[in-house]
C-alpha cells in the first residue's frame, strides 16, 4: 500500500452507536461501540512539495536542452544556448524526459490518493473493516475482532526508520494500521496503541 495509518490530528466521524466523535489518535471514550480512525494518504504536503520541484526541475532541464539545440535562451537564467547539443543538451534532455515522467507519476498518486482510507472497529457487529485507496479500486479487508489477539507497536531506527501500529491476527500476517512515508513521533504511536488496545480489549506488545 502506499500509504496506510492512524491519522494524528484529523477527526473522526462517529459511527453508529457512538456518543460522540472520536479523535484520530484514539478512541475518546473507551465505552464508545464504534471506533472510525481516518488514515492519510498520499495527499500531503511533503509530497505535494516533493512533487512540485520534480515538476519544476524537469521543466528546467527541458529548457535548457531545447535552448541548446535551438541556440537561443529559453531560460530566464543562464546562457543555456551556449551548451553545446551533443553531449551537454542531449543530456539534459535526458533528464528533463525522465524528471516530468517522474513527476506524473507522482502528481496521479496525489490525485488519486493512494493509500488514504480508514480503520473502522465495530464492536456491536464483532468486525474490523479496513479500507485503503488504491490506484484503481477500493481495497477492503474486513476481520471478525475475536481473531484480533493483540495491538503490536513496531519501531525500527536506522537509516530506513520504521514506527507503526500493526494488529496481530490469528492465522494471518500482521496486519498493519499506520500510514507508511511519515514515521509517527513515538509518545503518539504509544499513546494510539494503547488507546486502541483498550477499546478492543486486548494486549498491547512491543513496548
Amino acid at each position: 500500500m502506499a500509504s496506510s495509518g492512524l491519522a494524528s490530528g484529523d477527526s473522526s466521524q462517529p459511527g453508529e452507536g457512538s456518543s460522540e466523535p472520536s479523535s484520530a489518535n484514539g478512541p475518546s471514550s473507551a465505552d464508545e461501540a464504534v471506533l472510525d480512525l481516518a488514515v492519510v494518504g498520499s495527499r500531503r504536503l511533503s509530497n505535494l512539495l516533493v512533487a512540485s520541484a520534480v515538476s519544476i526541475g524537469g521543466i528546467g532541464f527541458l529548457l535548457t536542452s531545447a535552448s541548446s539545440r535551438l541556440g537561443r535562451n529559453l531560460m530566464p537564467i543562464g546562457h543555456a544556448a551556449e551548451l553545446t547539443w551533443v553531449p551537454q543538451g542531449l543530456v539534459m534532455g535526458l533528464y528533463g524526459i525522465a524528471a516530468v515522467l517522474l513527476a506524473t507519476y507522482l502528481w496521479t498518486v496525489i490525485l488519486i490518493d493512494v493509500g488514504s482510507g480508514s480503520n473502522r472497529f465495530d464492536r456491536a457487529r464483532g468486525q474490523a473493516l479496513i479500507s485503503r485507496r488504491g490506484f484503481r479500486q477500493l481495497i477492503e479487508v474486513a476481520i471478525p475482532l475475536a481473531e484480533i489477539q493483540a495491538v503490536k507497536v513496531e519501531v525500527r531506527d536506522g537509516l530506513s526508520p520504521q514506527r507503526r501500529l500493526a494488529l496481530r491476527v490469528r492465522s494471518r500476517r500482521d496486519l498493519p494500521l499506520t500510514r507508511v512515508g511519515e514515521p509517527m513521533p513515538l509518545a503518539d504511536l504509544e499513546r494510539s496503541g494503547a488507546e486502541l488496545a483498550r477499546f478492543l480489549g486486548v494486549p498491547l506488545e512491543g513496548v
